[in-house]
């Protein structure tokens, strides 16, 4: 099971501070979300970069992560999830769990219950947050070409998900995680 985190954003509302730089608990976000991926058994682990990825390099550690470089960033969530898709072929992965640099409320615990959630290749899963779709999401790998050609804008997977949501199993994870992003000035408050 692969881990794919999308840390590519810009921080456009966050005064152009790139989200994967934003300090947590001493170290960089980007740092908390590869050990959440890792700590829910996820291998390999690959992380998309794109605003100030040079800078995102030199000062997070990201040893042993497969870093992909989005040059195309500023179009949005679709670039970048297509760009790690891209960066699994070849790895063997039979599924890949994507997990967003933003969202420091999501640990280990409910990352590992989506893990859970695979069955085959074609597995579709997600977390939910009182019954609402969240995120991690599980693609099984035969879904990968489909998502990659659906997957524009900052719509992410959103086609591919509502073409499927017959497939999608939902998986509870409120009990054990809070699905806030930080987006604005004022979540900053939630990272210490």
């Amino acid at each position: 099971m692969a881990g794919l985190l999308l840390a590519a954003g810009g921080g456009r509302r966050l005064g152009g501070r790139p989200k994967a730089l934003l300090p947590y608990r001493g170290r960089p976000l980007v740092e908390n979300a590869v050990r959440v991926l890792r700590e829910a058994g996820c291998g390999p682990v690959h992380v998309v970069l794109g605003a100030s990825a040079p800078e995102v390099r030199e000062r997070a550690d990201l040893a042993g992560c497969t870093v992909v470089d989005n040059p195309d960033w500023a179009e949005g969530m679709g670039s970048s999830l297509r760009a790690g898709l891209a960066s699994l072929a070849g790895t063997g992965a039979s599924a890949v769990l994507v997990s967003l640099v933003d969202q420091p409320g999501i640990g280990p615990a409910a990352v590992t219950r989506v893990r859970e959630a695979y069955r085959s290749p074609a597995s579709l899963a997600a977390a939910a947050y009182d019954g609402e779709r969240g995120h991690p999401v599980l693609f099984g790998a035969e879904r990968w070409a489909d998502i990659a050609a659906t997957a524009t804008g900052d719509k992410g997977a959103r086609v591919h998900l509502a073409r499927h949501v017959g497939e999608l199993v939902l998986v509870e994870c409120g009990d054990v995680a809070e699905a806030f992003d930080i987006d604005t000035p004022p979540d900053l408050a939630r990272l210490s």
